[in-house]
């Protein structure tokens, strides 16, 4: 992949913003069409119903693996040289974080790669919830929540200065990675199969993973063509939701692959919508749905942030490069997420979830 023509012509921080504006688009428009959506996941996995929410998810997840680790065995991209790899982890901020944050998930409604795509489609309610993790996330990085986090993150780090591959942790092969995508897949497919799940909504869920793989390929093939140092990294939203609020509200902002990232997942998913007839604004439903609604986002902010990454960017893109923390917090987020419906939803009369609208 040539990509110097391009750095030459428009320079490096504008391809950075291309190529997430590409990612996001791919993400958003995949994402909408396909309802995919963790916090349903989780819980129909709680409620034992195992249903579409979990073979998209699953099948998201495995299309991830896959692309990613075919590409690491191709050569187009080394996963040690990712940020989330590259960094010390936090095995206490992926316990604390990713409880936190499948807490929040389910107050919310959805996570906040969720949040993003709904928001795009009208949804007033996420635009609110969306913009609040936001603000909670950048004061998470650099406000007055910082300190906090950082004691909660330092509680137990990993050790070397950089973060653990699970692979090699567990002494497994190279293309083991690969091989467990592609079991994980026929999984999704089964209970897709078993599910009635339409064949559009199967090619977006894959779609979604896929862009995360996008993500990944660019940033690396970026990364050895330009002079300066490269973030290696692909689809998250707490911390780029962050960076993009202050891209608007700082002097001098600075183009990168995280700013060109939001406004393409609204891109794309407004684009999803619209062609589907399913634009819709919509508002809260009253005062309790509010309140739920923000003490979510405000949770799923600060979680995200000390967790490493939120839904998306610890469940899907940090477990795609096997990011031992990314795999630690994600499953905390599903026990956050399914002791949340049991304790607060189930009594109220269970049921089969939804994606948040």
């Amino acid at each position: 992949m040539d990509i110097v023509p391009l750095i030459e012509r428009i320079g490096e921080s504008p391809t950075a913003a291309l190529f997430g504006l590409i990612t996001g688009i791919v993400f958003g428009f995949a994402a909408q069409r396909s309802r995919f959506c963790l916090r349903a996941a989780t819980v129909e996995f709680a409620r034992r119903t195992m249903s579409n929410s979990v073979a998209i998810w699953l099948l998201t997840f495995s299309t991830a693996l896959v692309w990613v680790q075919g590409a690491a065995l191709l050569g187009l991209l080394r996963t040690e040289d990712a940020r989330m790899m590259a960094v010390t982890g936090s095995w206490s901020g992926a316990i604390i974080g990713g409880l936190i944050f499948g807490v929040g998930m389910v107050l919310a409604r959805g996570c906040s790669g969720r949040l993003l795509v709904l928001a795009s489609t009208g949804n007033l309610r996420s635009v609110m919830s969306g913009m609040l993790m936001a603000i909670v996330a950048q004061m998470s990085l650099h406000g007055y929540l910082a300190d906090f986090r950082t004691y909660l993150a330092s509680l137990w780090m990993t050790k070397g200065g950089t973060n653990v591959n699970l692979l090699t942790l567990l002494g497994l092969p190279e293309w083991f990675g690969f091989a467990m995508g592609l079991t994980i897949a026929v999984l999704a497919l089964y209970l897709a199969r078993r599910s009635n799940l339409g064949a559009k909504r199967l090619i977006f869920g894959s779609g979604v993973g896929f862009a995360v793989a996008l993500g990944w390929v660019l940033t690396f093939q970026l990364s050895q063509a330009a002079f300066d140092p490269v973030t290696v990294t692909s689809a998250t939203f707490t911390g780029p939701s962050a960076n993009t609020l202050m891209f608007f509200l700082t002097p001098n902002p600075v183009l990168e692959f995280d700013v060109g990232l939001i406004p393409g997942v609204v891109i794309g998913a407004f684009s999803a919508s619209h062609l589907a007839g399913e634009f819709k604004f919509q508002g809260y439903e009253g005062e309790a749905v509010m309140r739920r609604s923000m003490t979510g986002a405000v949770l799923m902010g600060f979680g995200g942030m000390l967790a490493g990454g939120c839904a998306i960017g610890a469940g899907v893109t940090g477990g795609s490069i096997f990011v031992a923390t990314a795999w630690l917090a994600l499953l905390c987020m599903w026990i956050g997420a399914m002791a949340t419906d049991y304790l607060i939803d189930q009594p109220k009369g269970g049921g089969v979830a939804q994606p948040a609208e």
